[in-house]
């Protein structure tokens, strides 16, 4: 199974929320930019799927930032 990294955090947070991943940083609120329940499950459920990711709906919905995700998620930079 592949490893999941910022990159590909920041680019499944912009094809949700419809931006280019440039514009998506690592240490703004999600929510700011659009972020919601139905897309932030949609982002959770497509990590379990792909890379076997255990962080819960509420772990990811407490802080909803790519920078607070990423050692939640064991991103790799």
């Amino acid at each position: 199974m592949a490893a999941l990294t910022v990159e590909r955090i920041r680019a499944d947070v912009a094809d949700v929320l419809g931006e280019e991943p440039a514009d998506i940083p690592e240490d703004e609120n999600l929510v700011d930019y659009g972020l919601d329940s139905v897309r932030l499950m949609t982002l959770r459920e497509r990590w379990a799927r792909e890379f076997g990711i255990t962080a819960s709906f509420a772990d990811l919905a407490e802080r909803p930032a790519i920078e607070v995700w990423a050692p939640l998620l064991g991103a790799e930079r």
